[in-house]
């Protein structure tokens, strides 16, 4: 991981838990949530990345707790770190095409340029890495979370 990557990254710490991100991106401008030049807020994408839903589960990836990082090249390419609940997920293929759809697209092109996914397996995904919002989805599917 580069200099520039590391000021930007959410970080799995040793107890298996994303900390946040520190974000030295610039500011958004009006024109469609970038300006020219600028590299995406992780906490941006962050948000954007709640529109990309685990389609077994019908929940998003990050209530799930399956996104742990963010990383915002000075190309404005963006790295997730993601786990799946499975290593044997077949539907990866539908997380990253929801996931570049969420990100590259919209008013002035989308926030970031292009993405790459950095699928990650440690730490594993457990159930407790759901957030209150998405036990709360969870339960209102009939889930015992």
């Amino acid at each position: 991981m580069s200099s520039e990557d590391t000021a930007t990254a959410a970080t799995p710490a040793a107890e298996g838990t994303a900390t946040p991100a520190t974000d030295t991106a610039a500011p958004a401008s009006g024109d469609g949530g970038k300006a020219a030049g600028a590299r995406a807020a992780v906490a941006d994408i962050e948000e954007a990345m709640k529109d990309v839903v685990d389609p077994e589960l019908g929940i998003n990836v990050v209530d799930l707790g399956l996104l742990y990082g963010v990383h915002v090249g000075d190309d404005n390419v963006a790295t997730l770190d993601m786990t799946l609940t499975s290593a044997a997920c077949p539907l990866t293929d539908v997380i990253e095409d929801q996931a570049r759809q969420a990100l590259t697209t919209g008013p002035g092109g989308g926030l970031v340029d292009d993405i790459r996914i950095n699928w990650v397996w440690l730490p594993p995904w457990g159930p407790d890495k759901i957030t209150d919002e998405g036990r709360d989805q969870l339960r209102s599917l009939g889930f015992n979370v």
